[in-house]
Protein backbone atom coordinates (compact mmCIF):
# COMPACT_ATOMS: atom_id res chain seq x y z
CA UNK A 1 0.00 0.00 0.00
CA UNK A 2 1.30 3.32 -1.34
CA UNK A 3 -1.91 6.03 -1.37
CA UNK A 4 -4.92 5.75 0.32
CA UNK A 5 -7.29 4.21 -2.38
CA UNK A 6 -10.73 5.65 -3.75
CA UNK A 7 -12.78 3.60 -1.01
CA UNK A 8 -10.86 5.17 1.60
CA UNK A 9 -10.81 8.74 0.29
CA UNK A 10 -14.39 8.30 0.29
CA UNK A 11 -14.56 7.20 3.61
CA UNK A 12 -11.37 9.97 4.78
CA UNK A 13 -13.83 12.75 3.32
CA UNK A 14 -17.03 11.47 4.92
CA UNK A 15 -15.45 11.48 8.42
CA UNK A 16 -13.62 15.00 7.48
CA UNK A 17 -17.01 16.49 6.99
CA UNK A 18 -18.06 14.97 10.16
CA UNK A 19 -15.21 16.70 11.93
CA UNK A 20 -15.58 20.05 11.10
CA UNK A 21 -18.83 20.03 11.09
CA UNK A 22 -19.31 18.55 14.59
CA UNK A 23 -15.94 19.16 16.11
CA UNK A 24 -14.49 22.46 14.87
CA UNK A 25 -16.94 24.52 15.59
CA UNK A 26 -16.39 23.03 18.95
CA UNK A 27 -12.86 23.08 19.61
CA UNK A 28 -12.78 26.32 21.77
CA UNK A 29 -15.30 24.65 24.08
CA UNK A 30 -13.26 21.41 24.04
CA UNK A 31 -10.31 22.98 25.02
CA UNK A 32 -11.06 26.11 27.17
CA UNK A 33 -14.79 25.21 28.33
CA UNK A 34 -14.28 21.51 30.04
CA UNK A 35 -16.82 19.91 27.69
CA UNK A 36 -16.29 16.46 28.15
CA UNK A 37 -16.26 14.56 24.58
CA UNK A 38 -17.94 11.30 25.17
CA UNK A 39 -21.30 13.29 23.39
CA UNK A 40 -19.90 14.11 20.47
CA UNK A 41 -17.73 10.84 19.54
CA UNK A 42 -20.89 8.55 20.11
CA UNK A 43 -22.69 10.95 17.48
CA UNK A 44 -19.22 9.87 15.42
CA UNK A 45 -19.96 6.18 16.18
CA UNK A 46 -23.88 6.09 15.44
CA UNK A 47 -23.32 8.29 12.39
CA UNK A 48 -20.71 6.15 10.75
CA UNK A 49 -22.40 2.69 12.18
CA UNK A 50 -18.92 2.05 14.13
CA UNK A 51 -20.95 0.65 17.14
CA UNK A 52 -23.13 -1.34 15.08
CA UNK A 53 -20.08 -2.95 13.47
CA UNK A 54 -18.47 -3.22 16.87
CA UNK A 55 -21.64 -5.09 17.96
CA UNK A 56 -21.81 -7.69 15.18
CA UNK A 57 -17.60 -8.35 15.83
CA UNK A 58 -17.87 -8.92 19.35
CA UNK A 59 -20.84 -11.47 18.94
CA UNK A 60 -19.13 -13.51 16.52
CA UNK A 61 -16.23 -13.21 18.78
CA UNK A 62 -17.97 -14.31 21.63
CA UNK A 63 -19.63 -17.17 19.72
CA UNK A 64 -17.03 -18.81 18.57
CA UNK A 65 -14.90 -18.64 21.99
CA UNK A 66 -17.97 -21.11 23.46
CA UNK A 67 -17.97 -23.22 20.97
CA UNK A 68 -14.39 -23.46 21.79
CA UNK A 69 -14.84 -23.54 25.44
CA UNK A 70 -17.32 -26.34 24.45
CA UNK A 71 -14.91 -28.17 22.84
CA UNK A 72 -16.82 -27.85 19.81
CA UNK A 73 -14.20 -26.11 17.92
CA UNK A 74 -10.60 -26.44 17.93
CA UNK A 75 -8.86 -23.30 19.53
CA UNK A 76 -6.02 -21.62 16.86
CA UNK A 77 -2.23 -23.29 17.55
CA UNK A 78 -0.38 -21.02 20.36
CA UNK A 79 1.73 -18.62 17.78
CA UNK A 80 -0.43 -18.83 14.86
CA UNK A 81 -1.30 -15.75 13.05
CA UNK A 82 -4.70 -15.23 12.52
CA UNK A 83 -6.06 -14.03 9.13
CA UNK A 84 -7.10 -10.01 9.49
CA UNK A 85 -9.68 -8.79 6.86
CA UNK A 86 -10.26 -6.65 4.37
CA UNK A 87 -7.74 -3.22 4.57
CA UNK A 88 -11.27 -0.86 4.77
CA UNK A 89 -11.69 -2.18 7.75
CA UNK A 90 -8.39 -1.50 9.30
CA UNK A 91 -8.10 1.50 7.53
CA UNK A 92 -11.84 2.52 9.27
CA UNK A 93 -10.13 2.54 12.54
CA UNK A 94 -6.75 4.60 11.52
CA UNK A 95 -9.01 6.96 9.49
CA UNK A 96 -10.84 8.54 12.32
CA UNK A 97 -8.07 9.14 14.44
CA UNK A 98 -6.22 11.22 11.87
CA UNK A 99 -9.20 13.36 10.91
CA UNK A 100 -10.06 14.14 14.72
CA UNK A 101 -6.04 14.66 15.24
CA UNK A 102 -6.48 17.29 12.92
CA UNK A 103 -8.89 20.06 15.17
CA UNK A 104 -8.47 17.68 19.12
CA UNK A 105 -6.20 15.11 19.30
CA UNK A 106 -7.01 14.86 22.70
CA UNK A 107 -10.17 13.32 21.84
CA UNK A 108 -8.62 10.42 20.36
CA UNK A 109 -7.00 9.89 23.53
CA UNK A 110 -10.19 9.30 24.96
CA UNK A 111 -11.51 7.46 22.90
CA UNK A 112 -8.35 5.14 22.07
CA UNK A 113 -7.80 4.58 26.23
CA UNK A 114 -11.88 3.68 26.67
CA UNK A 115 -12.62 1.70 23.60
CA UNK A 116 -8.96 0.59 22.84
CA UNK A 117 -6.86 -0.04 25.92
CA UNK A 118 -9.19 -0.88 28.51
CA UNK A 119 -11.58 -3.30 26.48
CA UNK A 120 -8.52 -4.73 24.88
CA UNK A 121 -7.29 -5.72 28.56
CA UNK A 122 -10.32 -7.47 29.21
CA UNK A 123 -11.02 -8.78 26.02
CA UNK A 124 -7.21 -10.20 25.68
CA UNK A 125 -7.13 -11.73 28.99
CA UNK A 126 -10.79 -12.09 30.84
CA UNK A 127 -13.13 -14.62 30.61
CA UNK A 128 -15.79 -14.67 28.35
CA UNK A 129 -18.58 -13.89 30.97
CA UNK A 130 -16.30 -10.53 32.34
CA UNK A 131 -16.18 -9.56 28.52
CA UNK A 132 -19.95 -9.89 27.88
CA UNK A 133 -20.18 -7.91 31.37
CA UNK A 134 -17.99 -4.98 30.42
CA UNK A 135 -15.95 -5.02 27.01
CA UNK A 136 -19.00 -4.70 24.83
CA UNK A 137 -20.05 -0.99 26.19
CA UNK A 138 -16.56 -0.11 26.23
CA UNK A 139 -16.04 -0.93 22.54
CA UNK A 140 -19.46 0.84 21.51
CA UNK A 141 -18.50 4.03 23.93
CA UNK A 142 -21.40 3.49 25.59
CA UNK A 143 -19.27 3.59 28.57
CA UNK A 144 -16.10 5.26 29.38
CA UNK A 145 -13.29 3.36 30.45
CA UNK A 146 -10.05 4.00 31.95
CA UNK A 147 -6.96 1.77 32.28
CA UNK A 148 -5.10 2.67 35.96
CA UNK A 149 -1.54 1.83 35.48
CA UNK A 150 0.64 4.90 36.52
CA UNK A 151 0.99 6.35 40.08
CA UNK A 152 2.53 9.43 41.05
CA UNK A 153 5.84 7.84 42.39
CA UNK A 154 6.35 5.62 39.26
CA UNK A 155 6.05 6.60 35.89
CA UNK A 156 8.46 4.90 33.39
CA UNK A 157 8.63 1.91 35.76
CA UNK A 158 5.59 1.54 36.24
CA UNK A 159 5.98 -2.09 37.73
CA UNK A 160 8.72 -1.91 39.97
CA UNK A 161 7.63 1.41 41.67
CA UNK A 162 3.99 0.33 42.16
CA UNK A 163 2.91 0.73 45.54
CA UNK A 164 -1.06 -0.16 44.33
CA UNK A 165 -1.94 -3.72 46.21
CA UNK A 166 -5.06 -6.44 46.42
CA UNK A 167 -4.74 -8.30 49.38
CA UNK A 168 -6.59 -11.17 50.15
CA UNK A 169 -9.72 -11.08 52.42
CA UNK A 170 -11.63 -14.42 52.45
CA UNK A 171 -12.52 -14.86 49.05
CA UNK A 172 -12.17 -11.10 48.20
CA UNK A 173 -9.99 -8.81 48.01
CA UNK A 174 -8.76 -5.06 49.19
CA UNK A 175 -7.61 -2.75 47.01
CA UNK A 176 -5.65 0.24 47.97
CA UNK A 177 -3.69 3.08 46.53
CA UNK A 178 -3.59 5.96 44.11
CA UNK A 179 -3.05 6.15 40.67
CA UNK A 180 -1.98 9.53 38.59
CA UNK A 181 -2.67 10.84 35.12
CA UNK A 182 -5.41 9.05 34.37
CA UNK A 183 -7.38 9.54 30.76
CA UNK A 184 -10.96 9.05 31.20
CA UNK A 185 -10.26 9.18 35.30
CA UNK A 186 -12.85 11.86 36.15
CA UNK A 187 -16.06 10.65 34.47
CA UNK A 188 -14.53 6.78 33.64
CA UNK A 189 -17.82 4.31 34.47
CA UNK A 190 -15.50 1.22 33.92
CA UNK A 191 -12.05 1.69 35.57
CA UNK A 192 -8.58 -1.50 35.07
CA UNK A 193 -7.19 -1.04 38.18
CA UNK A 194 -3.51 -2.64 38.26
CA UNK A 195 -1.71 -3.64 41.42
CA UNK A 196 0.38 -5.77 42.82
CA UNK A 197 -0.60 -8.96 45.21
CA UNK A 198 0.09 -8.53 48.83
CA UNK A 199 1.01 -11.69 50.26
CA UNK A 200 3.73 -10.01 53.13
CA UNK A 201 6.45 -10.90 50.34
CA UNK A 202 9.03 -7.49 48.83
CA UNK A 203 7.28 -5.71 46.67
CA UNK A 204 9.94 -6.40 43.68
CA UNK A 205 8.35 -10.09 43.97
CA UNK A 206 4.89 -9.58 44.06
CA UNK A 207 2.15 -10.62 41.27
CA UNK A 208 0.54 -8.02 39.22
CA UNK A 209 -3.03 -8.47 39.15
CA UNK A 210 -5.52 -6.52 36.69
CA UNK A 211 -9.18 -5.93 38.53
CA UNK A 212 -12.35 -4.11 36.42
CA UNK A 213 -14.04 -1.44 38.84
CA UNK A 214 -17.49 0.51 38.70
CA UNK A 215 -17.89 3.81 39.32
CA UNK A 216 -19.57 4.74 42.52
CA UNK A 217 -18.01 1.44 44.18
CA UNK A 218 -17.27 2.06 48.19
CA UNK A 219 -13.92 3.51 48.77
CA UNK A 220 -13.78 4.25 45.16
CA UNK A 221 -12.85 7.75 44.41
CA UNK A 222 -12.39 9.96 41.35
CA UNK A 223 -10.93 13.31 40.95
CA UNK A 224 -11.82 16.30 39.01
CA UNK A 225 -10.05 17.19 35.88
CA UNK A 226 -6.15 18.18 36.36
CA UNK A 227 -5.05 20.86 34.25
CA UNK A 228 -2.43 20.36 31.85
CA UNK A 229 -0.44 21.43 28.83
CA UNK A 230 -2.14 20.10 26.49
CA UNK A 231 -4.85 17.45 25.39
CA UNK A 232 -7.51 19.69 27.30
CA UNK A 233 -10.05 17.78 25.06
CA UNK A 234 -8.95 14.52 26.93
CA UNK A 235 -10.02 14.20 30.95
CA UNK A 236 -7.67 13.57 32.95
CA UNK A 237 -7.70 13.17 36.85
CA UNK A 238 -6.55 10.74 39.66
CA UNK A 239 -8.07 7.73 41.76
CA UNK A 240 -7.78 7.25 45.15
CA UNK A 241 -8.73 3.57 46.66
CA UNK A 242 -9.62 3.09 49.73
CA UNK A 243 -9.84 -0.57 51.15
CA UNK A 244 -12.22 -1.44 47.99
CA UNK A 245 -13.85 -4.56 48.21
CA UNK A 246 -13.70 -7.01 45.11
CA UNK A 247 -14.99 -10.45 44.38
CA UNK A 248 -13.04 -12.98 42.16
CA UNK A 249 -15.46 -12.08 39.35
CA UNK A 250 -13.57 -8.87 39.11
CA UNK A 251 -10.15 -10.09 38.77
CA UNK A 252 -9.43 -10.23 34.96
CA UNK A 253 -9.23 -13.91 33.96
CA UNK A 254 -10.35 -15.16 37.02
CA UNK A 255 -6.87 -15.87 38.24
CA UNK A 256 -3.69 -14.87 40.18
CA UNK A 257 -2.11 -16.44 37.06
CA UNK A 258 0.80 -13.69 35.76
CA UNK A 259 0.00 -14.08 32.11
CA UNK A 260 -3.87 -13.63 32.97
CA UNK A 261 -3.80 -9.78 32.75
CA UNK A 262 -0.36 -9.15 34.69
CA UNK A 263 2.74 -7.77 33.31
CA UNK A 264 2.28 -9.72 30.01
CA UNK A 265 -1.68 -7.94 29.07
CA UNK A 266 -0.17 -4.39 30.45
CA UNK A 267 2.87 -5.01 28.08
CA UNK A 268 0.18 -6.04 25.40
CA UNK A 269 -2.15 -3.00 25.72
CA UNK A 270 1.12 -0.35 25.20
CA UNK A 271 1.78 -2.05 21.59
CA UNK A 272 -1.79 -1.09 20.78
CA UNK A 273 -1.68 2.05 22.30
CA UNK A 274 2.23 3.20 20.49
CA UNK A 275 0.76 2.23 17.27
CA UNK A 276 -1.87 4.85 17.53
CA UNK A 277 -0.01 7.25 18.20
CA UNK A 278 1.48 7.30 14.62
CA UNK A 279 -1.90 8.14 13.16
CA UNK A 280 -2.15 10.74 15.77
CA UNK A 281 0.62 12.29 14.63
CA UNK A 282 0.10 11.46 10.75
CA UNK A 283 -2.91 14.09 11.67
CA UNK A 284 -0.98 16.62 13.65
CA UNK A 285 1.18 16.70 11.12
CA UNK A 286 -1.47 17.17 8.11
CA UNK A 287 -2.88 20.05 10.01
CA UNK A 288 -0.01 21.90 10.92
CA UNK A 289 1.47 21.42 7.19
CA UNK A 290 -2.31 22.37 5.64
CA UNK A 291 -1.71 25.93 7.94
CA UNK A 292 1.80 26.90 7.21
CA UNK A 293 0.99 26.28 3.49
CA UNK A 294 -1.75 28.59 3.60
CA UNK A 295 -0.19 31.12 5.62
CA UNK A 296 2.84 31.05 3.45
CA UNK A 297 0.85 31.93 0.86
CA UNK A 298 -0.68 34.77 2.41
CA UNK A 299 1.78 36.68 4.94
CA UNK A 300 3.32 39.21 3.23
CA UNK A 301 6.81 40.46 4.73
CA UNK A 302 9.52 42.95 3.07
CA UNK A 303 7.00 43.09 0.06
CA UNK A 304 6.21 39.59 -1.09
CA UNK A 305 4.34 36.24 0.63
CA UNK A 306 7.11 34.42 3.21
CA UNK A 307 6.47 31.43 1.28
CA UNK A 308 9.02 32.76 -1.40
CA UNK A 309 11.65 32.83 0.81
CA UNK A 310 14.23 29.70 0.94
CA UNK A 311 13.81 29.14 4.65
CA UNK A 312 10.58 29.38 4.78
CA UNK A 313 10.28 26.64 1.89
CA UNK A 314 12.89 24.49 4.03
CA UNK A 315 10.07 24.30 6.57
CA UNK A 316 7.63 23.33 4.52
CA UNK A 317 9.47 20.95 2.73
CA UNK A 318 10.99 19.26 5.78
CA UNK A 319 7.15 19.20 7.37
CA UNK A 320 5.97 16.74 3.94
CA UNK A 321 8.93 14.57 4.33
CA UNK A 322 7.37 14.00 7.90
CA UNK A 323 3.97 13.61 6.35
CA UNK A 324 5.45 11.16 3.68
CA UNK A 325 7.56 9.22 6.42
CA UNK A 326 5.03 8.92 8.99
CA UNK A 327 1.97 8.14 6.86
CA UNK A 328 4.40 5.12 5.45
CA UNK A 329 4.04 3.93 9.07
CA UNK A 330 0.85 3.68 8.62
CA UNK A 331 0.50 2.32 5.01
CA UNK A 332 2.51 -0.34 7.20
CA UNK A 333 0.43 -0.95 10.07
CA UNK A 334 -2.65 -0.88 7.71
CA UNK A 335 -1.07 -3.63 5.81
CA UNK A 336 -0.15 -5.96 8.92
CA UNK A 337 -3.13 -5.22 10.68
CA UNK A 338 -5.20 -7.01 7.65
CA UNK A 339 -2.95 -9.61 7.04
CA UNK A 340 -3.31 -10.35 10.84
CA UNK A 341 0.48 -9.52 11.61
CA UNK A 342 0.56 -7.84 14.94
CA UNK A 343 3.48 -5.74 15.63
CA UNK A 344 6.08 -6.56 18.40
CA UNK A 345 6.61 -4.12 21.25
CA UNK A 346 9.72 -3.38 19.45
CA UNK A 347 8.34 -2.38 16.24
CA UNK A 348 5.20 -0.60 18.35
CA UNK A 349 8.49 1.44 19.97
CA UNK A 350 10.00 2.27 16.93
CA UNK A 351 6.77 3.37 15.09
CA UNK A 352 5.78 5.72 17.96
CA UNK A 353 9.72 7.02 18.74
CA UNK A 354 10.21 8.34 15.37
CA UNK A 355 6.41 9.75 14.57
CA UNK A 356 6.36 11.54 17.70
CA UNK A 357 9.00 12.91 17.63
CA UNK A 358 8.17 14.35 13.85
CA UNK A 359 5.03 15.71 15.17
CA UNK A 360 6.38 17.82 18.06
CA UNK A 361 9.13 18.95 15.52
CA UNK A 362 6.88 20.02 12.67
CA UNK A 363 4.44 21.38 15.32
CA UNK A 364 6.99 23.96 16.94
CA UNK A 365 8.45 24.84 13.58
CA UNK A 366 4.59 25.24 13.01
CA UNK A 367 4.68 27.96 15.35
CA UNK A 368 8.23 29.28 13.83
CA UNK A 369 7.08 30.17 10.69
CA UNK A 370 3.37 31.71 12.23
CA UNK A 371 5.99 33.77 14.04
CA UNK A 372 4.17 36.10 16.92
CA UNK A 373 0.95 34.75 15.35
CA UNK A 374 1.79 31.09 16.19
CA UNK A 375 2.08 31.76 19.93
CA UNK A 376 -1.13 33.01 20.46
CA UNK A 377 -4.11 30.41 20.81
CA UNK A 378 -6.18 32.44 18.41
CA UNK A 379 -4.13 30.33 15.90
CA UNK A 380 -4.66 26.94 15.74
CA UNK A 381 -1.06 26.11 15.48
CA UNK A 382 -0.58 27.04 19.01
CA UNK A 383 -3.04 23.92 20.37
CA UNK A 384 -1.42 21.58 18.33
CA UNK A 385 2.18 22.56 19.44
CA UNK A 386 1.15 21.96 22.93
CA UNK A 387 -1.40 18.65 21.94
CA UNK A 388 1.88 17.36 20.23
CA UNK A 389 4.41 17.14 22.70
CA UNK A 390 2.56 14.71 25.19
CA UNK A 391 2.99 12.43 22.26
CA UNK A 392 6.40 12.25 23.05
CA UNK A 393 5.65 11.26 27.06
CA UNK A 394 2.47 9.19 27.35
CA UNK A 395 2.58 5.47 26.73
CA UNK A 396 6.51 5.49 27.29
CA UNK A 397 8.78 8.00 27.15
CA UNK A 398 11.02 8.79 24.07
CA UNK A 399 13.56 7.44 26.15
CA UNK A 400 11.73 4.10 27.35
CA UNK A 401 10.91 3.63 23.60
CA UNK A 402 14.64 4.03 22.77
CA UNK A 403 15.50 1.54 25.68
CA UNK A 404 13.28 -1.31 24.02
CA UNK A 405 14.34 -0.99 20.48
CA UNK A 406 18.17 -1.21 21.39
CA UNK A 407 17.25 -4.15 23.65
CA UNK A 408 15.32 -6.26 20.76
CA UNK A 409 18.23 -5.22 18.66
CA UNK A 410 20.85 -6.47 20.74
CA UNK A 411 18.78 -9.72 21.44
CA UNK A 412 19.35 -10.70 17.70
Amino acid sequence: MFEWTEEQLMIRDAVRQFVEAEIAPKREELEHGDLPPYDILRKLFATFGMDAMARSSFKARIEREKRVEAGEEQPAPKGERVGGGDINTAAMAMLPIIEICRYSPGMVTAMGVSMGLTSAAIMSKGTIAQKERWALDLLTLDKVGAWAITEPGSGSDAFGSMKATARRDGDEYLLNGSKTFITNGPYADTIVFICKLDEGNPPTERTILSFVLDKGMPGLEQSKPLRKMGMHSSPTGELFLDDVRVGKDRLIGETEDVPAGGREGAKDTFSMERSGVAAMSLGIIDKCLELCVQYAKDRVQFGQPIGEFQLIQEKLARMEVARLNVQNLVFRFLEMSAAGVGLSLAEASAMKLYSARAATEVAMEAVQLHGGNGYMAEFHVEQLARDAKVLQIYAGTDEIQITHIAKDLLRR
